[in-house]
């Protein structure tokens, strides 16, 4: 792995230089709000690396919420129908990816690209898309990357990784794509004692997320052993499944959820369009079938397959890691308190009694 040492001006001149070619996005903090949105940058100015994790997951960009996925039109007279794809190749940066965020776009891409059928709308957004990590110098008050693995650097899947040192950032460079980049700019190598930095960095970041890493505590290994193996009372995933209010926000704000509905709607000129939305496994009718059968009618039945997709070992050996990457939003948005961390705490909880 080539790596460069490289200053803080430079990184804004390589954002710069990409937006020529790729739609570039990263970190930007709202003046009013100051929430932190990973959105394109219309200025390079705005990008902020060293701005906390974004509101949203940064897999909006390349599965939206809602898309458009066709366009189509029927002739009755003819019997013919026109169909158009609506969405279109363009190429992206992903500039300032925290480890976390990154770690949701690699299951996705096993969910979506890695198995037997390939999602055409979903490689089409994905094919030309550069990958730029940054590494956590500091633990987030909901951060627990440490307990899922994904975090607070990055092993795999980025094109560059950014490291701030006291000299500059350390460039790491994982991919073809990357070390072109690198070889056009001819940055400075890095030295060994920077390697050596990069690695204190880390560490130091570990050691601090007792100290700063307040708001959640989430240590799965023992828990995804009992998910596993289904050995938790009933009467826990009804505890969990009371304070459940169906409202989907965990799922829609998680980095690795890929569920998603599908429908076709007339608009008024009699052209159809088929459109993909994010769907959750806590809606009711997620599991409905044909003729109204239920199958996960109770909320407990789909708060128990909600955990098992995120920390059962089939789901972890499917995606080469859990299915939570321990980015924290969860909890932030759970009107019940039922985000990951707190559900890995009531059955450990059940676990000393």
């Amino acid at each position: 792995m080539s790596m460069y040492i490289v200053s803080s001006h430079e990184i804004k001149q390589l954002a710069e230089a990409l937006r020529a070619s790729y739609d570039v996005y990263g970190p930007q903090v709202d003046p009013q709000t100051q929430q932190v949105f990973f959105d394109q940058l219309g200025d390079v100015e705005a990008l902020n690396l060293e701005a906390p994790i974004p509101s949203m997951p940064v897999k909006e960009i390349l599965f939206p919420q809602m898309e458009r996925v066709l366009q189509y039109k029927y002739d009755a007279e003819a019997q013919s129908v026109e169909m158009s794809k609506p969405y279109a190749e363009r190429p992206k940066v992903l500039f300032g990816l925290r480890p976390c965020d990154l770690s949701g776009i690699l299951v996705l891409d096993r969910f979506f690209l890695g198995q037997e059928f390939v999602d055409d709308v979903y490689l089409t957004h994905r094919r030309q898309c550069l990958l730029i990590s940054n590494t956590c110098l500091n633990p987030f008050p909901q951060c627990f990357c440490v307990c899922t693995h994904s975090g607070p650097d990055a092993d795999e899947g980025f094109d560059l990784d950014l490291t701030k040192l006291k000299d500059g950032y350390l460039v790491r460079v994982g991919s073809e794509k990357g070390q072109a980049i690198a070889d056009e700019r001819n940055w400075k190598p890095a030295q060994p004692h920077h390697l050596s930095e990069h690695k204190a960095v880390v560490d130091r970041c570990i050691d601090l997320f007792p100290e700063m890493a307040t708001d959640n505590k989430a240590w799965v290994s023992r828990v995804m052993n009992r998910i596993t193996t289904g050995f938790i009372k009933s009467e826990t995933w009804e505890y969990i499944g009371d304070q459940c209010f169906e409202c989907g926000a965990c799922s829609f704000v998680c980095p690795t959820c890929s569920c998603f509905n599908v429908e076709d709607s007339r608009m008024c000129d009699g052209e159809c369009e088929r459109l993909r939305t994010h769907d959750s496994c806590s809606f009711e009718g997620y599991a409905r079938m044909a003729g109204d059968h239920n199958p996960r009618q109770p909320v407990e039945d789909r708060r128990n397959k909600r955990f098992f997709c995120k920390l059962s070992y089939p789901q972890s050996k499917k995606y080469l890691r859990p299915g939570c990457v321990g980015c924290g939003r969860c909890q932030w948005v759970c009107p019940g308190d039922i985000g990951l961390p707190n559900v890995v705490q009531y059955i450990r909880r059940e676990i000393t009694e």
